[in-house]
């Protein structure tokens, strides 16, 4: 096999500020792999919170070294064992084995000609509402932004929360359901709040008709997010606590969602056996994102169909996606019935590294 990488820049439409932080862009690492002729692609995208430039994803996918491999399939079961670890490379990050396998599932889905999901055991096609965030802004824009969200189709808003002065929060959360009445409202203060603040907070939020709230607490006290979420007059939703298959098990029926990104558990089959992990607890599977391109987000739209909740918006908040193929434009994003990912690139982007 032979591999290719292509580091580009995504601009963002405009800042998203959220409670830690306020970003403008991020950097994508392009992985494209080609096996007899053909060629699947998948996508790694910097983050400060998990410790990953666009540098570091370079060097660590190219320790993977998938030349090793005869083939897409003994790859992908590597992948699975973690057989992928050099001594360049002790321990692959989740971000770099989900654009390993994105690529590698890419590529077999164009050979055998099928999609992802249909690769993953789903055969009918289908749609799915994802969530628009709205993040820490002012509130006549974020009114603003909630009117067109909900005239272009928009049936949920994700509004971001955990400003110094909780009371900013509440009342652009009202703002935005006076613009956007008949959406429905998520709720994600990025683990701002203590759990007092959370607990006094969390009725008024259910008031204005918010419909569940992503990680109200700091990570790292699963203890205290299932002590709350039992009390909570809405959904507990785990994000930051819940990263990998043993924290959702550790998690699973004490809190009544996980939020399930590929790059933060380690891909596609990761994912699988978290939903897998959480059948039957009461706990329910929500799938997010990061900020990325169509081609990062369209792994994660083939799955889309398993989830309560979808939070599939990263590349709607740029201000050019680069690739194609999964819609949200209309609120809704669907994975296409094409071979593999079923996306394409748009336009060519300059190299930054």
């Amino acid at each position: 096999m032979k591999v290719r990488l292509r580091t580009v820049r995504l601009e963002l439409a405009e800042p998203l500020r959220i409670s830690r932080s306020t970003m403008t862009a991020r950097d994508a690492v392009w992985l494209a792999v080609e096996h007899d002729g053909v060629t699947g692609y998948g996508e790694a995208v910097s983050s400060v919170y998990y410790g990953l430039d666009a540098d570091t994803l370079v060097r660590l996918i190219s320790a993977v070294a998938l030349e090793r491999f005869a083939d897409p399939e003994s790859a992908l079961e590597a992948l699975s064992s973690q057989a992928l670890s050099s001594d360049a490379v002790p321990s692959v990050p989740p971000a770099v084995t989900a654009a390993v396998e994105s690529a590698l599932l890419d590529l077999v889905g164009k050979r055998d000609g099928v999609p992802v999901h249909r690769l993953l055991g789903t055969d009918t096609p289908f749609g799915v509402a994802t969530a628009r965030t709205i993040g820490i802004t002012s509130l006549p824009h974020a009114a603003a932004e909630a009117r067109r969200l909900a005239a272009h189709g928009f049936q949920v808003i994700k509004v971001k929360a955990g400003t110094p002065d909780p009371e900013d929060d509440i009342e652009r959360t009202r703002v935005i359901r006076d613009a956007a009445p008949r959406v429905r409202l998520l709720l994600d203060s990025n683990g701002a709040w203590s759990a007092a603040q959370a607990e006094r907070l969390l009725p008024r939020f259910a008031a204005l008709g918010v419909e569940a709230v992503e990680q109200p607490l700091p990570p790292g006290d699963p203890d205290a997010l299932g002590a709350l979420a039992e009390k909570s007059p809405l959904p507990v939703i785990a994000d930051e606590d819940a990263v990998s298959v043993d924290d959702v098990r550790r998690l699973a029926g004490r809190v009544h969602g996980v939020n399930v990104k590929l790059a933060k558990c380690g891909g596609v089959r990761a994912a699988l056996r978290i939903a897998e992990s959480i059948e039957g607890s009461g706990t329910e599977l929500m799938l997010g994102c990061l900020t990325a391109s169509s081609l990062g987000l369209a792994p994660a739209v083939h799955l889309a169909d398993r989830a309560r909740w979808a939070d599939l918006d990263g590349h709607l908040l740029l201000a050019h996606d680069p690739w194609t193929g999964i819609g949200g434009a209309d609120g809704t994003v669907r994975p296409s019935d094409r071979p593999g990912l079923g996306v394409e690139e748009v336009t060519a982007h300059e190299d930054v590294a």
